[in-house]
């Protein structure tokens, strides 16, 4: 099973490790270029294209030799390549990633985001305490596989889509780290990355999420804040909000389930959770990565010259999402950016679970009401 991208393809002599690409920069060639809009499949700096496998591979390894020089790379290497097999459907046991909002581009971003964080960190602090290329490592890898868990396992196909995963998806992916660590050689940081991951999701209260080393609690909130940033700080987040997270929040049960009380609607539709995203951004900002993460975000800037492209972006939506709701101009949200997944049609098909999921809900609420 290969990975598709949505309504692309390749051009003539360009390598798509699975991916159909676009364009692919080469190390000499990825720094900013003067552009009239970011590419919807780069990072926020427009110069790594985190659609694609090798273009962040090479990205993340430059990064960790010039940040850890002299470090082994065999493992990093070996964790970037397993990454790909898993999420195209190329590990044994495994089906590949099916999640339209959660997709190798996202998991991606967050790799690059982590990687960023972590480097800009040692950098401002020659003197300590430092990360470490070891730890540091833990931390790629553990970003790497923070949403393996919505990866469906062959003996799962009676499960529709990952998105089922969507409340317990960080569990399961601890549970893959649990396996993957001692393979890689790492087994002492398997309690460290099992703990860490969690720092990416809600399963487990922020507060309860104790660790005896600082450097390692370091690392879990700056693998939170990669993970926040990546996704609000992408060129598209809108749209994939409205018709991405929508439809994967219905098929775990999220935007529509039933309470003790009966019915719960939490998100009505895509741009009803859109028009509660200004307060969702906000809250995260002020609470998750401010106080919760103690501003980790600031950690990518010593690699910019002070500068924050991402906190850049996630205010240039910010704008353009306020400037939507003021006019209700919500016909200008148009832009349709590819997917990456090993379906052949993933919003198309997403769609159709999303329709059956709602009617089976509604159905059997009226049932219940009658």
């Amino acid at each position: 099973m290969t990975l598709r991208k949505y309504a692309t393809s390749a051009p003539a002599g360009r390598r798509s490790w699975g991916v159909k690409s676009v364009d692919i920069p080469s190390a000499e060639d990825r720094r900013r270029v003067p552009r009239p809009y970011r590419r919807s499949d780069f990072d926020v700096t427009d110069t790594v294209q985190v659609s694609q496998p090798v273009a962040v591979r090479e990205a993340v390894l430059e990064l960790y030799s010039d940040t850890w020089p002299g470090a082994p790379q065999d493992g990093l290497v070996a964790a970037l390549k397993d990454f790909e097999r898993l999420f195209t459907g190329q590990m044994p046991g495994y089906l590949g990633v099916d999640t339209v909002y959660h997709d190798l581009q996202h998991s991606q971003d967050v790799v690059l985001a982590m990687t960023r964080l972590m480097a800009g960190y040692e950098r401002a602090h020659p003197d300590g305490p430092r990360i470490g290329a070891e730890r540091a490592l833990m931390g790629i890898i553990t970003a790497l596989f923070h949403d393996a868990g919505y990866i469906r396992e062959t003996s799962e196909t009676a499960v529709t889509n990952g998105a089922v995963f969507t409340r317990n998806h960080v569990t399961r992916s601890a549970k893959y780290l649990s396996k993957y660590l001692p393979e890689a050689g790492m087994s002492d940081w398997v309690p460290i990355a099992t703990r860490l991951v969690h720092f990416t999701g809600y399963e487990v209260p922020l507060d309860l999420l104790r660790v005896d080393d600082p450097r390692d609690r370091l690392v879990g909130q700056l693998l939170g804040t990669a993970d926040m940033l990546a996704q609000m700080a992408d060129r598209c987040y809108l749209e994939k909000c409205r018709d991405r997270l929508y439809a994967e929040f219905v098929l775990g049960g999220v935007a529509v389930h039933t309470g003790a009380d009966g019915l719960k609607v939490l998100y009505g539709s895509g741009l009803d959770l859109l028009r509660q995203t200004p307060q969702f951004i906000a809250a995260t900002i002020e609470k998750r990565l401010g106080k919760s993460f103690e501003h980790g975000y600031r950690h990518v800037e010593p690699l910019y010259g002070g500068d924050n492209p991402y906190m850049n972006a996630i205010r240039q939506n910010v704008d353009y999402l306020s400037s939507l709701t003021r006019g209700s101009r919500w016909p200008m949200l148009r832009r349709n950016p590819p997917v990456f997944t090993v379906e052949p049609n993933p919003m198309g098909g997403v769609r159709t679970l999303l329709i059956e999921h709602l009617k089976e809900v509604w159905g059997a609420a009226e049932t219940s009401a009658g």
